[in-house]
């Protein structure tokens, strides 16, 4: 009975571990979301177009074999 009881303890508090580790990363990302926007505020107050900055951000996320066969299309 203890060993169950040990195992579900250690496995209870892996659980909280693992659920308190996520919370914390969407918590991180969710401020990371609000310093994109920011960043996003600032391009398009200074005058640059958001769009055309996300589009090259999507290019420079791409392989660059992906990236020259774009660009030769």
């Amino acid at each position: 009975m203890t060993d169950t009881h040990t195992t579900g303890g250690i496995a209870a508090d892996r659980l909280r571990s693992i659920v308190e580790r996520v919370e914390r990363l969407e918590e991180e990302r969710k401020a990371l979301g609000s310093d994109i926007r920011d960043i996003f505020t600032e391009a398009k107050s200074a005058g640059f177009d958001v769009k055309v900055i996300k589009e090259i951000i999507k290019i420079r996320k791409q392989e660059p074999a992906e990236v020259e066969e774009q660009e030769q299309l």
